[in-house]
Order: structure tokens, then sequence, then C-alpha cells
């Protein structure tokens, strides 16, 4: 019956996309907007647009005129994804923003140089002096504590883990190092005997670890408030893209690549000509003669291209190998365009040699499964650097004190966060026809094997596993009893209702706010009460999964202990829904809001209209130099940065979108406005009450409104909605800014960059279909009754605010008003509404399969158009 389902919709996708009504969709869609030619820039979706036109747009499409004076009246006007009035997690960027002063910059500098390649030794003359010895007096430090005392015993008996070896978070040996050393990153009493202990670490602490513990102490010393490491995946390009590019990556040699690429055309020029026929040839003369005054010779550069491809292998169509390729205008990326225009910018990538290589998802024939679909969205990198970051914000071994974080609501944060991680990935799998995550259990066979073909820089690859595997057949049993009798005992507890702590404190589990302390066991962090049985669950879970022994130190790579990489993976899905399960359990014995609790008196939404939601695949570019092998170039001692690799990628994203939601109220009032996304039907068709589907629905966006008395319309574009962010700013541009700044060149603001709090603005909406997948938004309204003014205590210009406790819009629960389990009797009330809508996919490479491609053999740049 599923297969029966998913060939339908397979074949409906197909059927549309081949559509003219689509064909035209596609090529109107897409049209440049930048100013350099060829380059597709997200349209202002108040502006209505000739794209397929849906129903809401026949009937209710908002007039140009009004769209004028929406923009004039809006708080919020962002189009065209410029950096100004933007919130994302509090952080506010615009256009007045601090710049950094020469100090600043100075250590910004040097954070940037540090992490250069850093599975290389140390290459910058400057460092390397510092590096010399650590300091490990203790009167250099706020605190010297256990970690940092076992780490020195380590150091001096040469038991740390070695250069070059694979460290994973979460494996139990490496934990307690990482501990020890962040340690003396953030409780160095200042900048420079916390600058001595980084460079020191560079060259003599495991490269990995030393990352871990450096990005930590960025996120987390106050002193460093406002600087930024690059992005994880281009410190470590191979734990995000395969083997086979890694290889490539490091074997980049420019005097070989400028001789090679000679040959590349003569090549393809004799490769595609068997294909190309004598009749091809004649009409394709024919043609050029009626578009031409005088034609010479047949352009025997029109090549036979396959249609056999998937939506990610693009090259194919283009005519184009995994091989390197020059980039000799730009960068691809999202929001590239305010960059492009930015003299300065210009100036600063002038000398800069860029080269490009397509790289593909994971590929695997020998552990295909019906899984595999979704590769590129499980292996997206900013969806798993987004889990990546999180874990550093709230990593399990900070106590909450110390470092603030019991102030944010840490452990029901921790819930809430992974509930809309599981949410958003069964809205993908509904996109091809996938129904529940698998469950996991111990005597049952695991249906969807995963190969992740990484390789670590060592040269060792990663472990993987076959379908249909015997979980309970593998690794350790300990490992897997002390897992079982924790759940064991955890269903035991909550059931009960009440927990008795190791020193006889009660915690009455009936309270709604006894879900931090769930949310804290489930995490397995510092601030659980009964540190004894319950603190360190979760790291044996993916200890287990990886088959790592407690004292095991040299470790085989696995994806399953560091958060950067196990998303990848479909069991973690499954692993992790049972962590939502606990969570449903506790919420059981909770009482369902009531009408009176969910009633907002005076307050009615009236109506709410969405602009279409249409996806797509667009190509970017990932900073990958330092995968770079060849020689570094100084001149008088300073690093010049003559060369940068990228990986060019299909990835997933969507057109910005606008809401315009009409609420009535009786009187001038701050309220709360909380939008979501869930699914109206279930893989097989069926309709999903609001009860059973209340765990599939994500938080697109929450923001305080102040409302008039009479009719209001609030607007809302995607580009402004609080939780996500955009693409990054690469390590190159970055590094080359900071340098033109140092020399009075440039004006370094300290919102350069996007936040690494944020969820990913072009992964919010699901993959859709080409007819429109139906799904519903949700609205809900309530009152602004917050103790606290948000964003108060922290610059919202640079900080995400972790551990200030004002981080968010109110003190409502995580998920509000889904935090609980839903009664439909007492449910629906006057300030929520519930909107139909529908996701639309556009299939930007399907013109390839009907019309030549005349740029074959070459990037096309048009590709949008």
């Amino acid at each position: 019956m599923k297969f029966a389902v998913v060939l339908v919709a397979l074949l409906g996708i197909v059927a549309a996309s081949h559509s003219p009504q689509n064909q035209r969709v596609a090529s109107s869609m897409y049209q440049s907007q930048y100013q350099i030619p060829g380059v597709y820039q997200k349209q202002n979706p108040y502006i209505q647009q000739n794209v397929g036109q849906s129903s809401y747009q026949q009937q209710n499409s908002y007039s140009q005129q009004n769209t004028v004076q929406n923009q004039q009246n809006s708080a919020y006007n962002v189009m065209n994804k410029q950096r100004t009035q933007n919130m994302v997690y509090g952080t506010q960027r615009n256009q007045n923003s601090r710049h950094a002063d020469k100090d600043f910059l100075a250590k910004q500098k040097f954070l940037f140089e540090i992490v250069y390649r850093v599975e290389d030794p140390l290459m910058f003359e400057e460092w390397i002096q510092l590096a010399q010895t650590a300091t490990f007096n203790p009167s250099e430090y706020i605190q010297y504590d256990y970690y940092m005392q076992k780490f020195q015993q380590a150091y001096k008996a040469g038991a740390l883990l070695p250069q070059g070896e694979f460290f994973g978070a979460l494996v139990k040996t490496h934990n307690k190092q990482l501990i020890g050393l962040f340690n003396f990153f953030y409780f160095a009493k200042n900048f420079e005997t916390f600058q001595n202990n980084v460079a020191w670490a560079r060259v003599h602490v495991n490269e990995h670890m030393f990352i871990y513990a450096l990005n930590l102490a960025v996120i987390h010393r106050q002193d460093l408030q406002g600087m930024i490491l690059p992005s994880i995946y281009e410190i470590f390009p191979q734990y995000f893209f395969n083997s086979k590019f890694v290889y490539q990556a490091e074997k980049f040699d420019y005097d070989v690549w400028s001789k090679l690429v000679m040959y590349e055309k003569q090549y393809k020029d004799v490769l595609y000509a068997p294909y190309f026929t004598q009749q091809q040839q004649q009409q394709q003369f024919n043609q050029q003669q009626q578009q031409q005054q005088q034609v010479n010779q047949v352009n025997k550069n029109f090549y036979f291209y396959t249609k056999d491809f998937k939506t990610w292998q693009w090259w194919k169509l283009m005519g184009l190998g995994e091989n390197w390729y020059s980039e000799d205008r730009f960068m691809l990326r999202d929001n590239i365009q305010q960059y492009n225009q930015d003299p300065k910018y210009v100036e600063a990538m002038q000398d800069v040699q860029m080269f490009w290589m397509p790289v593909d998802y994971t590929r695997d024939i020998d552990i295909f499964n019906q899984e595999s679909v979704l590769s590129y969205f499980t292996e997206d990198l900013d969806w798993n650097a987004y889990w990546y970051y999180y874990n550093l914000d709230y990593a399990f071994f900070l106590d909450g004190k110390t470092f603030g974080l019991n102030k944010d609501r840490r452990g029901e944060n921790y819930l809430y966060t992974v509930r809309q991680i599981l949410a958003r990935y069964y809205q993908e799998r509904l996109s091809h026809g996938l129904g529940d995550i698998p469950q996991v259990s111990v005597n049952d066979e695991y249906e969807a094997g995963y190969d992740p073909q990484l390789i670590y820089h060592n040269g060792v690859g990663y472990s993987y596993r076959k379908n249909y595997y015997e979980i309970q057949s593998y690794n350790n049993h300990e490992l897997l009893n002390k897992i079982n009798n924790f759940f064991t005992r955890l269903d035991e507890v909550i059931s009960t209702g009440y927990y008795k702590t190791q020193d006889g404190t009660f915690i009455d589990l009936r309270k709604p706010q006894a879900i931090e302390f769930i949310g804290n066991i489930m995490q397995g962090n510092v601030d659980v009460y009964d540190q004894y049985f319950f603190r360190q669950w979760n790291m044996f879970t993916h200890m287990y999964l990886a088959d790592v022994e407690p004292q095991d130190n040299e470790v085989y790579p696995n994806i399953f202990v560091n958060y950067e990489t196990m998303m990848r993976d479909p069991l973690f899905y499954s692993v992790y829904k049972k962590i939502a399960d606990v969570y449903f359990h506790f919420q059981y014995y909770i009482k369902p809001y009531t009408q009176q609790e969910l009633l907002f008196p005076g307050v009615t939404i009236k109506n709410v209209q969405v602009t279409d939601l249409v996806t797509y695949f667009d190509l970017v570019d990932f900073d990958v130099t330092n995968l770079l092998n060849d020689k570094m170039t100084f001149v008088d001692g300073q690093f010049v940065w003559d060369k940068t690799l990228l990986a060019r990628q299909a990835r997933l994203n969507h057109k910005p979108f606008a809401l315009e939601i009409t609420i009535e109220s009786d009187k001038p009032q701050p309220v709360v406005i909380r939008t979501f996304l869930g699914p109206k039907y279930d893989e097989f068709g069926r309709t999903i009450s609001i009860m059973e589907n209340q765990q599939n629905f994500i938080e697109l966006d929450q923001f305080m409104h102040t409302l008039t008395a009479g009719v209001n319309t609030v607007k809302r574009n995607s580009q402004d909605f609080y939780l996500t962010i955009d693409d990054r700013t690469t390590y190159t541009e970055l590094y080359k800014q900071v340098m033109l700044a140092l020399e009075d060149k440039f004006q370094f603001p300290l919102d350069i960059s996007e936040p690494h709090c944020g969820f990913p603005d072009r992964l919010m909406l699901p993959h859709g279909w080409a007819k429109g997948m139906p799904m519903q938004l949700f609205v809900f309204v309530s009152p602004f009754t917050a103790s606290y003014q948000p964003y108060s205590t922290y610059d919202t210009t640079y900080s995400c605010g972790i551990g200030s406790g004002v981080r968010y819009v109110d003190q409502k629960p995580f998920g509000y008003p889904f935090d609980r389990i839903v009664d439909e009797l007492e449910f629906f009330v006057p300030n929520m509404y519930l909107k139909d809508v529908q996701i639309y996919h556009i299939d930007v490479f399907n013109k390839y399969n009907n019309q030549p491609n005349r740029q074959f053999g070459q990037f096309d740049y048009n590709y949008y158009n």
C-alpha cells in the first residue's frame, strides 16, 4: 500500500514538472534580479509575480498600491535580504551597527589564523612563539578545578589523545580531556592567558578536541562576545563532504590543474562526438543559418547530455564532471548580492583565485533503502551545523549556575529542540511519501542501513551499518543494560508522579514546571539532581551505537559520537524519537489547556493570508580552503590568502513568503503572535487530527506586536522570522575583510556574519510537491505577560544572549500552545486560526530536459532563467 502511494505521488510530480504551466513557472519565477547578470536573487513576496497562480493568488492577491503603503508602515522592512531590522534569536542587525576597533580586529585575526588548516603544523611565526609553553599556574585562573588538574597530569604523563587520532565529543575518555582543555580557555583571567593557552593547544593538543574547546570558549567567554570563528564545516569540511571530494581537495595543485584544464574542451569534443548525429548537425546548422548571416561550420559544442540524474547531480546537465573549475565571477550564496555591490568587498577579494568542484550527497548502491532519498536533507551542512552549535550553546557538561544556562530553561529547551527536529524531519519524509519515523528496538532489526562515506583526516574511513541491522547482536551489552535500566526507571518515576533525590528532596512531576527536570535528565546534563544515576545515559547511548567501550581512548571513526555528524544517519531520528516519547509520557499526566486558559478575551483572528510557499534547489558554494595542502605564501611575515577552494552543491531552499494576519482587538494592548506549520494528511492521504498531529508542527516564528483598538492588519515577511538565520559569510571573505580593516580601508561591523544560534531559513519549508503539498498554518495570539523586557541584558548587535534568561519573547512554555496534550473539545478559541496552505516545488533544472544547453561543457550562470 505504501509503495503504491509513493508511486502515485512520484507520477504526479513527473507529470506536473513536464506540464506547460510549470515550464512557464520555472522560466518566469527565477528571472535574475541581481545587478550581476545571470544570478538569481530572491524576489519580494509582497510584489505579485507571474508564478503558477494558486487559488490564493487568484482570489486574494495584494495590489501593488497596498504593497507600497504596507512597506512604508511596516516595522519590519527587510526586502531582498538586506541586513536591516532582522531579528534572529534576539540578534538585531542593521546598517548602523557598531564597528570593530583595532584591538578587536587583532584578536579576531588571531582566531582566524590559529584555525587555518588546523590539521597541518602551525605556520604563523607570531603564534608559534606564543605556543612554546602552557600556563598551568593556578593563580592565572578564576578557578583551577578537578578537570584542569587531570588535564595537566595527562599532558605531563603523555596520556592526552594524540594529534591525528579520531576525537569524539561523546566518548567518555575524550570528553573528560575536553572539559579540562575548555576550562583552561574559559577560566583564564585575561585575554593574554587565554591567547597563550590557545596557541599552545593548537600545537600540542588533538586538533578536533582543540576546535571543540575553542568554539565553546568563543561562545561563552564574555571578553570574546562579538568575535567569531569560521563555520564548523569550513574548519573541518571532512565532517560534511564525502571522501571522494575530500581526496580531490587535498590533492589540489594549481600547476597540475592549469595544465589539465587546457585539454578539457578537446576531451569533451571527442567524448560526446558519437552522440552528435549527422541529422542533429544538419538541424542545428539550419537553425544557425536563420539566426546568423554567415556560418562557416557546424558548431560541435552541442554535447549530448544525460537525463538519468538525481536532483543534486546538476553538473551532469551542464556537461561538467567532478573536477576543479576556476571561478572568475563570484561565489554562489543566497545573500552574495549585498557584498558584490560593495566596492570594498570587491577590493578585498580581487586577488583571490577561486576554484570550485561539484559535490554530491551520499549515493551508495550497496546500502540503498527508502531513507536514501532524504540524503539531501539529512546531510545538509546547515542542518547538521545547527545541531552542533545548539550543543555548544547548551553543552551537557556546562553547569547552569556558572554559565547561566538554567536561566534559559535549558532542560525544557532541549526537549523542545529535539521535538522540532523530529517534526521537521517527519515533514520532509511526507514530501516523499514516507510515513512515521521508524521505531528502534534492540529486539528487532533496524531496516535502514547507512554508509556516511566520510573519511577522517588520518585516512581512516567511518564505520557503516548494513540494512536490517540487528542491534542486540553487536556492541557492548553492559552499556545496553544501563540504557534499558535508565528507561525502565524513568518510566516508573514519571508514572509514580514524584522523584526522591539522594538528599531526600521530593520533586513533584505533576506540575508543568517539572518538565525542566525531565529535560535535564534526557540531555544528561550536570544540572540533573541525581548525578549518580541519570547523568551519563545520553553519552552511553551514543557510545553504544558507535561500538565504543567506556575506557576506550583510541576509537574507530563513527558519526554517532560527534554532534556535527550524527544527524546524517536515519537511526538518529529513531533513537531521539524515544526522547520525544518520554516528553509525551510526562505530558500525559498534565492537564490539557482549557478554553479559559487559551482564550484571549477581546481578541479575534479574522483572517490569515499567505503568499505562495515555493521550494526549489539552488546552488551554493561552501568554503573548503582548509583542505588545501599546498605551500602557504608569506610576504614580509604576513600571510597572503591567494587561493580559495569551494564545494558547489545543490541544496533545498525556498522563496521568501509573506503573511497577512487580520486581528480584531477591543483595546490597545501588546501581544505575542506565534505561527506554526504542520501536515494536513498522513502518508496515506488521511486527515490527521490536531491531537494526533500536534507533535508534527514546527514553530516558524514568534514576535511581539502592539494591537490598536479595532481591526489590525499585521504583515510579516519570512525574512523577519525570529528563529532563523541566513547564509553565513565565508572564511575567506571574513579574513580578507579583517585584514582590510586593519589597514584602515574597511569598517568591520560586529554583525558582519550571521549568528551561529538560529535555524537555517532556507530549511524552514519541506520539499513539497510540484502540484502542491497540503499543509496547515496555525496562528495563535496571546497576551504579552513576560516579567522582563526581551533582549534587554545583552548587546543584540552581535550576541545570542546565551545564559541571559531574556533571549525569548516571553516566558510561555516552549512550543506553546502545543506543549501539552491537545483536548480538541477545549482547544479551539477565537484567537487561533488554522489555514490550509500548499507547498509547491519547482524543478529549476527541468529545462535541460526540454531544450538544448547552449553552454554545455561550462557552468551555466543562467540556470534560474
